[in-house]
């Protein structure tokens, strides 16, 4: 099996590959600029030593003898240290070189400088430079002079410049090694030694898990904004397609769900309506890169929780009458032992009486079997609580369809339990506690007015114990669980509305 290299290794690999690559194109063009300076100053370098000759007087005079111009081509080439300096006549008929076996015969060159103009370039493996020999007296060109040295080879130039460009290439290049060792620790540092295909593997692996689990995922930077979402996450959200990437604030999402995401709704299981469902979000802050919020639907369980709720309510209720029905047993014992015999028939009477006034007057008032039903069990639950409940003069309502009696009974309960909440924190010995109730049946309309003896919610709280019905920390008036935030939910959806004023509350449901 073919052995994965490291991370740090790959890295310097490539590195070097590059810093290689970099510094052969740096010594590249330095070589080909080093040799193209190296022309031109020989260039420049023989023009001067053939215009030098050119201009002896003796070699303008005595053209024609190659004896007496030897010498002065010779000199001219040791002092300069041309590799040679050659004098031709106006046929291009050597007449002084280095080499005694060219002179007398005839060299093809260019033209240029028999023509007046003087030359220089490369010719073959030499720098050249041609110059005109004028007569001294008729001015014409009798001649010309070359002069020319071997060209380097293309390091050879190199070397011989005043810097070394193979000793900075070399410290270049240890530098870039160096370097490359120093990055390939640090990104090994940063990715904890893991190598690519690890974190491949852990992305992959992250990304299934987070599209894979029936909880939400969303995670946010130091400014809120967000950077993952799962499926799961984003349908319970209900956020668009583009939320990466935007902030918290920027959403539209109501006020509660923006207090949790961002932190400043602090505590575990924080629950939040969102668009009818009951969702419960934990955020875990993490230093210096944001957050991390998880999120449960509760909506099934709230449900469950609330058929809970009415069982014990119900337990409550008959727990209530029996409690009741014993002390008026303990009343009429009592009496009959002490032979009272017409104060146990009044008595009697008397029980009889209310409790056939109170079904009466729901019966009367209220026409909807689950609504009375209600109202008549939270009677006997008030009457323990040492709380007077009474029906509001102009209380009345007849059958409705099964959805808005379910409604109905939701917000009288969560009312009702709210309102004996409050009561029960009073400290008044049961002296003038009271819970008044209207239902009120109108043309589009169902209006519900609960309102109590407790000192009611503040004004500037009004608003605050709908939209944060999930905690207790703003009402004095006591919210229970989620309670009031249920009403409002119900009421809008219906289209209606629920509000508080001191201490009443108006809840309508349209038809």
């Amino acid at each position: 099996m073919r052995r994965r290299r490291s991370l740090a290794s790959q890295l310097l690999a490539w590195q070097l590959v590059v810093v290689t690559l970099l510094l052969g194109a740096v010594g590249a063009l330095t070589v080909v600029q080093t040799g193209s300076n190296f022309r031109s100053n020989e260039e420049r370098r023989m023009l001067s030593v053939a215009e030098t000759v050119a201009a002896n007087s003796l070699v303008q005079e005595e053209m024609g003898n190659w004896r007496l111009l030897s010498a002065p081509a010779e000199t001219a080439r040791s002092l300069s240290g041309a590799s040679y300096v050659l004098i031709l006549d106006e046929n291009r008929l050597v007449i002084a070189s280095p080499d005694p076996a060219q002179i007398g015969s005839t060299l093809d060159t260019r033209a240029t400088a028999l023509e007046g103009r003087s030359w220089t370039g490369t010719i073959g493996d030499s720098i050249e430079a041609h110059v005109p020999v004028f007569d001294p007296t008729s001015r014409q060109v009798n001649g010309m002079v070359i002069a020319g040295a071997e060209e380097p080879g293309i390091f050879a130039g190199a070397l011989e410049q005043p810097v070394d460009v193979l000793r900075y290439l070399a410290i270049a290049l240890i530098i870039g090694v160096t370097g490359s060792l120093l990055l390939a620790r640090r990104v090994k540092n940063q990715t904890l030694g893991l190598e690519p295909h690890e974190i491949t593997a852990l992305v992959e692996n992250r990304e299934a898990l987070l599209h894979g689990i029936r909880e939400g995922v969303v995670g946010l930077d130091g400014q809120n904004r967000i950077t993952l979402v799962n499926d799961h996450a984003s349908d319970l959200l209900a956020l668009p397609e583009d939320a990466v990437g935007r902030s918290v604030e920027e959403l539209e999402l109501n006020d509660r769900l923006r207090d949790v995401l961002t932190g400043r709704a602090t505590g575990v299981d924080q629950l939040v309506l969102r668009q009818g469902v009951v969702l419960t979000l934990n955020r875990m802050p993490i230093d210096g890169a944001g957050a991390v919020v998880t999120l449960r639907d509760r909506t099934e369980l709230l449900a469950l929780q609330h058929e809970l709720d009415a069982s014990q309510h119900a337990t409550d209720t008959l727990r209530a009458q029996a409690h009741e029905f014993a002390n008026r047993l303990h009343t009429i014992a009592g009496l009959i032992s002490l032979k009272e015999y017409d104060e146990v028939t009044n008595y009697i009477h008397q029980i009889s009486s209310a409790q056939d006034q109170w079904r009466t007057e729901v019966g009367e008032s209220i026409g909807d079997p689950a609504v009375a039903a209600l109202l008549i069990a939270k009677a006997s639950l008030a009457a323990e609580r040492g709380t007077a409940l009474r029906l509001g003069p102009d209380s009345v309502l007849g059958r409705v369809d099964e959805a808005l009696s379910a409604d109905l009974v939701m917000v009288l309960g969560n009312l009702v339990d709210n309102a004996l909440d409050a009561l029960s924190s009073l400290n008044t010995n049961g002296a003038g506690k009271w819970i008044e109730v209207g239902v009120m049946q109108l043309d589009d309309e169902v209006q519900v007015v609960v309102r109590d003896s407790g000192p009611g919610v503040a004004p500037e709280l009004a608003e605050e114990v709908f939209r944060h019905g999930f905690t207790t920390k703003a009402a004095s008036h006591g919210e229970r669980g989620i309670g009031l935030a249920l009403i409002r939910r119900a009421c809008l959806r219906r289209g209606g509305s629920v509000s508080v004023s001191g201490s009443v509350f108006t809840a309508r449901l349209p038809w």
